[in-house]
């Protein structure tokens, strides 16, 4: 819908769900958002560039009454991480890059868990997340000395046997976002990793100089990061995007994962997580 049409439909709000490196608003998205106050809508956004840096989008919203929300950055105050020993049980998502599942995966685990009767939380760390739970932190916003603190803050102690789901970011063998995926293996205490994939993908997101990395490799290299903070972190599961592939080829990949790293492999949108819900309570059990 246009704007205009989908404020006559009811909506409120349009949110820019556009995601780009350096998080920056194109001409043609700064158009469609003074469009969109022009029609009566809220704007939400989740890039490093601002709403409210932009004189011509401000203008717009003061001139039709209307409210712009910047989603990456966070206004709490995020104390410095110290790596102590926190109660309960918590699970990372990290990936062999940006952008292959590491979202709709902690979430999709979630609902598997509150099915079986687990206190579960998807605890979010990008502006994505924040715009479904309603509440995290975007840690690629944090300055860099704060952000294993911020993993902290999201994930405190909790005392009643349930799980921390917590949304990772980046990929350790990106170049450009290995920072924010380090600080969360260290924050996050992970019980649990759960390694997510694109198996058609060549090259690491915007970096075609770079290969994406051996799974086992990858996958090794997180757990000796994360038992900084936790000795005693598993892997529980790899999470495969196989929207490239056709069924066979998604369950053929899934099963040759599988032999070769010994752990439930799953595309959480065709397939669902039980498997690697499974493994994680076996693995995981008090």
């Amino acid at each position: 819908m246009a704007p205009a049409q989908a404020k006559i439909a009811g909506a409120d709000t349009m949110v820019i769900g556009t995601a780009n490196a350096g998080g920056v608003m194109a001409r043609e998205t700064v158009a469609d958002i003074i469009a969109a106050l022009d029609a009566g809508l809220n704007v939400i956004a989740g890039l490093h560039q601002k709403l409210r840096d932009n004189a011509d989008i401000v203008a717009a919203a003061r001139h039709n009454d209307r409210v712009l929300f910047d989603a990456r950055e966070s206004t709490r105050h995020i104390p410095v991480g110290n790596g102590r020993k926190r109660a309960g049980r918590r699970l990372l998502t990290v990936g062999t890059d940006c952008s292959v599942g590491k979202m709709y995966t902690t979430l999709a685990i979630e609902r598997g868990m509150r099915r079986r009767g687990f206190a579960a939380d998807f605890r979010a760390t990008g502006q994505t997340g924040i715009f479904i739970a309603g509440d995290g932190i975007p840690v690629d916003a944090v300055i860099s000395d704060f952000i294993s603190g911020a993993a902290e803050l999201i994930s405190p102690a909790r005392e009643d046997g349930g799980w921390d789901l917590i949304e990772g970011q980046g990929s350790l063998f990106h170049p450009s976002y290995a920072g924010v995926s380090l600080g969360l293996l260290h924050g996050s205490q992970a019980d649990a990793l759960v390694l997510c994939h694109e198996p058609t993908r060549t090259h690491m997101r915007g970096l075609p100089q770079y290969s994406i990395p051996d799974l086992a490799l990858c996958l090794e290299a997180n757990l000796t990061a994360a038992r900084l903070t936790n000795p005693t972190v598993k892997a529980v599961g790899v999470a495969l995007n196989t929207s490239n592939l056709s069924e066979r080829q998604a369950l053929a990949a899934c099963r040759e994962i599988t032999d070769r790293l010994g752990l439930p492999c799953e595309d959480p949108v065709t397939m669902g997580v039980e498997a690697i819900v499974d493994n994680l309570l076996s693995c995981c059990a008090d």
